[in-house]
């Protein structure tokens, strides 16, 4: 397997030149990197003009790998063979290199870039990308890449500071500025050099503050007084002092995961791109292993666009039950910074709830929620000035007893826990669970076995009033934001909670209708197919050159997809009060629109061939050929059925 590697942007507040300066001083031979041994000069290219100079170089490496290792490959020495494209002109610096010690077996390529900065011609920015391919390394491959991945990340840690050691260096011997490159004929008088210097020097002076803030500051050598950008914004692409700032210390291994991930997103994802904190959740969650946090996190967008969850802040408003009856709300922030959620469980009617709102209703008040704490944390990024991805939840289970065991409403407990692991994965910072009865290992026996073995490790668990003792709440909570019921002075706006009055409760089809409707919703529609009985959606193109798109889930069941096109619109099939006609789903939207007895190529033609979908695959594509089809046609989207059962099959598709 090839192992990937990509850097963050480091950004130095230094010109090209001065930065090309300190870069060549770590040839032949650098002591801050010890198994950099040597270097031998292969070959070089210098431009007439000066702009462009090549230079190809043999390094010797000294790799810290075990000395049975070196003994079995026969080697004391790892050689590397880097090229050097520097461009004045440009103001650029490619570096390409590639290892020739053990070729045939290994594959590493490496590639480098100073460049200077988009918004700032003062600044200097260097990316870094790898790969490592083991083919074969005498039975110790496993070995090998450790050993590799351990070096490069160690040396890559180093390359900041080497910079910055020399630049020191260079300031010491009294070299702050290097003039740019200009043309020979053209090249400036010494009077206008010497002043040109001046002015450059010391408008490379840009307090530190500024990036470590993510702020801009002034330059003193700007008199427009124009803002110089901020290394490391949101906006720009990921950067080491940015990922610092606004997500935390990372190692190398996970900033490549991180910055891989993201560019994958870019050029694959047509929809919404999750922000940089989202992604790092879901890459935590699996552990930092791409391919796992990609599958999930996919599936997690899915299911985003599908309920609009995006948007449930603005579109969406608690009904009054809720806002009257669940005891839970938002209430100041931990000693870390997290929001704090304070939940009085043991005082909510849960049985109430659901009789009165379904599960969907309080489903989707708890997405509110969880979108809320995003929101929280980014505010508190800001405010406390260091990354806070998380938050704390306080659940009081005062008055929790057997009532709260109600199926129904253990049921969609575990249901909301299901969307939450899956959705909002490494959200929850702490969760201090206090004055828990006895009845509480049953309800802990119920739902443990849903939860994340890492979300189970951040619980903390306190009976009766032990949170008021040593490594109690006072360790996490501030005395005074405490709430009142639990012996602090802080006044909590959280709702009581309290039993909700029965006259609000609705019947079984009353919530059955509720539920459907908050599906209906969304920008997608769900239909139940029966064997024999073709699910059908017909299409006018409106514009010529149309394209179609697709995207739908099946739910159970093997199913065929479809699409055909007409110059006409289909005829009304023949009524049939014995026939697949006069079957329908129980929502009412099973539709065939068209005879049959219908033959393919008299009425209609295939755009795309059969597309068969297992059983619970997600869909999405777009019809090609379609964009042959001319204005005022039809085009019919066709849904069949390859095997259904006795029972109904339901199948969601959107068009």
């Amino acid at each position: 397997m090839v192992q990937k590697y990509q850097s963050p942007v480091r950004v130095y507040k230094h010109p090209f030149e001065l930065i090309m300066a300190a870069y060549e001083r770590r040839f032949p031979t650098c002591p801050l990197i010890p198994m950099f041994v040597d270097s031998d000069t292969v070959s070089e290219f210098k431009s007439e003009d000066g702009a462009i100079h090549v230079i190809e170089r043999r390094c010797k490496l000294d790799i810290d790998a075990p000395r049975l290792l070196k003994k079995i490959a026969g080697v004391d020495y790892v050689y590397f063979v880097q090229k050097n494209s520097l461009n004045y002109r440009e103001r650029t610096l490619h570096i390409e290199a590639h290892n020739e010690t053990f070729s045939n077996r290994v594959i590493i390529n490496e590639h480098c870039c100073y460049t200077v900065h988009p918004e700032n011609e003062d600044w200097t920015c260097f990316e870094q990308s790898a790969s490592l391919d083991i083919k074969s390394f005498f039975g110790f491959e496993s070995t090998v890449e450790k050993i590799a991945m351990k070096q490069y990340t160690s040396n890559i840690k180093k390359g900041k500071e080497i910079i910055e050691y020399y630049l020191r260096q260079l300031e010491e011997e009294g070299v702050t500025f290097v003039p740019r490159w200009t043309p020979p004929s053209i090249a400036p008088s010494s009077e206008t050099s010497a002043s040109c210097k001046k002015q450059a020097a010391a408008s490379a002076v840009v307090p530190d503050a500024a990036l470590k803030e993510g702020l801009s500051s002034e330059a003193p050598g700007h008199p427009s007084g124009v803002p110089e950008p901020a290394a490391g914004t949101p906006d720009d692409k990921l950067d080491a002092d940015y990922i610092k700032r606004y997500l935390g210390d990372l190692t190398p291994l996970q900033e490549s995961c991180l910055i891989r991930l993201r560019q994958w997103l870019q050029e694959t994802h047509k929809g919404k791109i999750p922000k940089d904190e989202h992604i790092l959740r879901f890459l935590r969650a699996r552990d930092f292993n791409i391919d796992k946090a990609r599958e999930v996190m996919c599936q997690s967008l899915t299911w985003r666009k599908q309920h609009q969850v995006d948007y449930i802040l603005d579109t969406w408003n608690p009904p009054q039950v809720l806002q009257d009856y669940y005891a839970g709300g938002w209430h100041h922030h931990d000693k870390d910074g997290r929001p704090l959620y304070v939940l009085r469980l043991g005082q909510m009617d849960t049985k109430g709830l659901v009789r009165a709102l379904g599960e969907e209703a309080l489903l989707r008040y708890v997405l509110s929620i969880n979108e809320e704490g995003l929101r929280r944390c980014e505010e508190n990024t800001k405010v406390f000035g260091r990354p806070i991805s998380s938050w704390t939840c306080l659940v009081d289970l005062e008055g929790l007893n057997m009532r709260h065991l109600w199926r129904p409403g253990v049921k969609a407990l575990l249901r909301i826990i299901e969307v939450v692991e899956a959705n909002y994965p490494e959200t929850l910072g702490r969760l201090l669970i206090l004055r828990a009865p006895r009845v509480f290992p049953v309800l802990w026996t119920l739902v443990s076995p849903f939860i994340d073995d890492n979300t189970r490790r951040k619980f903390l668990i306190y009976a009766g009033n032990d949170y008021q003792g040593p490594g109690g709440l006072l360790d996490y909570i501030d005395r005074e934001v405490i709430p009142d019921f639990l012996g602090g002075e802080c006044m909590c706006e959280v709702p009581e909670g309290g039993l909700v009055p029965k006259s609000l409760y609705r019947t079984a089809e009353e919530l059955e209708n509720e539920d459907l409707k908050l599906w209906t919703e969304t920008i997608y529609q769900s239909a139940s197919v029966f064997k024999g009985a073709p699910h059908e959606i017909l299409i006018q193109i409106v514009d010529a050159s149309s394209v179609i798109t697709w995207d739908f889930d099946v739910c159970k069941g093997d199913i065929v997809f479809n699409i055909y096109h007409s110059k006409r619109s289909p005829q009304p099939p023949k009524k049939d009060s014995l026939g697949a006609h006069s079957i329908t789903s129980p929502g009412g939207n099973n539709v065939q629109l068209i005879d049959r007895a219908w033959q393919l190529g008299r009425d209609y033609s295939m755009v795309e061939s059969p597309l068969i979908c297992k059983e619970g695959e997600s869909v999405q594509n777009v019809s090609v050929r379609s964009l042959q089809v001319c204005h005022r046609e039809h085009c019919l989207v066709r849904v069949t059925f390859v095997d259904a059962p006795e029972t109904d099959r339901r199948a969601r598709k959107h068009s």
